[in-house]
């Protein structure tokens, strides 16, 4: 097979198409024949050797693709060889074959495309793990989707209106606030020239910026209020007011999807292919994908993300 490896710690020129051994399925694990891709800001972080891999974790970036089963391994059952799924990865989805534990396969939504799926694993394994499992977010609470114009942000308005709630979130420019409106928000506050403190107060904030955000964040939340940070865009540090959250009894998670264990990860999947599914199949949850971009041009694909011009998810389809 042939997959895309990271030479050097760089920019998107130090992405290369090369050959690569197939992988095999240890117990437990099959090999999925990929048919896309997607990218996730977690990729470009690795890309610049930001993001250190647990032992065992493949070499090649990639947290979701979407395809077909050709190779069981041992133990594996409910699944058969030609399923159609879509998979959340540790590693290793920018390639043309990659071996995944069973627990980490969902099926396809109907009314869904093969490669279109997948844009789905991560971000909504993503949102559902931190706005509902963690956060605890209900009906009738105001959730702050940070990042709106984003992958996470795109989905996070959407399942978060279907669960109820009132949903604000920040993007930059009148485009993107149109955008976030049309998808469900109930704000769509423009951060280059309004403050997402004045829409407040917020019962759960989802946070992928990090940085100087986090004193803001914690001033803007309701009492009993839930920070989650899982993104560090603008930074690793920032000021926090130890009194506001004594006195407003509010808690501050930090989360990552990618380093929880198979089972944290089987138990997450399990949850999305419940709760998240029937609100795609129903149509109050859709895809948002920006554009499709051949495997092979993944370098390309990393500099339209770097850019930030996208809405939404960027697919890397196996031609």
């Amino acid at each position: 097979m042939k997959a895309i490896s990271i030479r050097e710690p760089g920019g998107p020129e130090v992405l290369e198409w090369v050959e690569a051994d197939d992988p095999t399925p240890a117990a437990g694990e099959v090999v999925v024949d990929v048919a896309a891709g997607a990218l996730n800001r977690a990729d470009v972080m690795q890309r610049w050797g930001l993001y250190p891999l647990a032992p065992g974790t493949s070499p090649y970036p990639g947290l979701e693709v979407s395809g077909r089963i050709s190779a069981l391994g041992e133990g594996v059952t409910g699944w058969q060889v030609g399923d159609e799924v879509c998979a959340l990865l540790t590693g290793g989805g920018y390639a043309q074959k990659v071996a995944v534990p069973a627990g980490q396969l969902l099926t396809i939504p109907e009314g869904v495309g093969l490669a279109e799926a997948a844009a789905l694993p991560e971000v909504t394994a993503t949102v559902w793990s931190n706005i509902v499992m963690t956060a605890g977010l209900k009906a009738g609470e105001t959730l702050l989707v940070h990042g709106g114009a984003g992958g996470v942000g795109t989905m996070a308005i959407q399942i978060a209106k279907a669960l109820g709630a009132r949903v604000v979130t920040t993007v930059g420019g009148p485009e993107k606030v149109a955008q976030a409106r049309e998808l469900g928000a109930d704000e769509a506050v423009d951060y280059r020239t309004q403050d997402f403190a004045d829409f407040g107060p917020y019962d759960v904030i989802l946070d992928v910026i990090g940085g100087d955000y986090l004193e803001r964040n914690i001033r803007s939340l309701a009492a009993d209020g839930r920070l989650v940070v899982i993104g560090l865009q603008n930074g690793l540090e920032g000021q926090l007011n130890l009194a506001e959250i004594v006195f407003k009894r509010v808690s501050v998670h930090g989360t990552t999807l990618r380093t929880r264990s198979k089972e944290e990860k089987a138990a997450i999947v399990a949850e999305v292919q419940k709760h998240v599914w029937p609100m795609i199949e129903s149509g109050a949850v859709r895809l948002v994908i920006d554009r499709t971009v051949p495997l092979a041009e993944a370098a390309e694909a990393h500099r339209l993300m770097e850019a930030g011009g996208h809405t939404g998810k960027i697919l890397l389809v196996n031609k």
